[in-house]
């Protein structure tokens, strides 16, 4: 007869059982769940009219990019050796601190100063001397040519320094968590001199507003409140400076313009 094994019985129905364990760790003992999760926690200062937090954050941007109407007619004319110019998302980081403005217990207003550091890169990409392809004859009689390119990728790192004015809507509690609703507007501006930024290939101007928009949830533990968040922020000037930028490329391009999705971790 074959032996029962406990562990296997155990194995097979593993997540049952760790459910089973944690519902029952939690009403035996239910001191332990109050500390860890606040059950009867006002923390997150939400009968203060002014608080305030700090956060961490991680990003991906990229600039937002517009071809010049002399290029996209007449590329010929503008930027003959230029065949496209492609914006690449790049990652990077953020910290900050958060102050809060409670006008009501679901309006508030936010002002996140925060140090960004990031970096943007751009592939342009070149035609390069075409060569004949022999066995495919053209309407002359010769053989085809068959135009190539090659991809030149420029890196410009930023830090900048952003400082946020925000709307902020929460919904109502709900044991220990709220959704909520944010958007306003940022200033921001780049420490790196325009001295400094105009020895690159592609330059920028170092000053920006930009509209932020995103959501995220409030969760309640005892002594603090977290809140993971994405936001969305799109840049409104057109930074591009033409007169100091790489003139094999220069004229392609009418308008530069900074875009980022942040997936933000706030503790208040």
């Amino acid at each position: 007869m074959q032996v029962t094994h406990i562990w296997n019985k155990l194995n097979l129905r593993r997540g049952k059982v760790i459910l089973i364990v944690l519902l029952a760790w939690f009403f035996i003992f239910p001191s332990f769940g109050q500390g860890m999760f606040g059950l009867s926690s006002t923390s997150g200062s939400d009968d203060r009219t002014l608080s305030y937090g700090f956060f961490l954050a991680g990003h991906n941007a990229s600039y937002r990019l517009k071809y010049s109407d002399s290029f996209v007619t007449s590329p010929n004319g503008s930027s003959p050796t230029v065949r496209a110019i492609f914006p690449q998302f790049s990652p990077g980081f953020s910290l900050g601190f958060t102050g809060i403005l409670s006008l009501h217990d679901q309006i508030q207003l936010l002002f996140t100063p925060k140090v960004g550091f990031y970096e943007y890169q751009t592939e342009v990409s070149y035609f390069i001397v075409d060569t004949p392809q022999p066995g495919l004859p053209n309407q002359n009689g010769g053989d085809e040519v068959i135009p190539t390119s090659e991809s030149q990728f420029i890196n410009s790192e930023a830090t900048l320094i952003e400082l946020p004015l925000l709307f902020k809507y929460r919904s109502i509690r709900f044991n220990n968590t709220r959704m909520y609703w944010v958007g306003g507007a940022s200033y921001n501006f780049r420490t790196k001199s325009q001295d400094e930024a105009n020895i690159e290939e592609l330059v920028t101007t170092g000053k920006d507003f930009s509209l932020e928009m995103g959501m995220g949830f409030e969760i309640y533990f005892k002594y603090f409140k977290f809140a993971p968040e994405i936001r969305f922020s799109h840049g409104l000037n057109n930074i591009y400076q033409a007169e100091n930028t790489n003139p094999l490329f220069r004229d392609a391009i009418s308008s530069i313009k900074r875009k980022s999705i942040t997936i933000y971790l706030n503790f208040q």
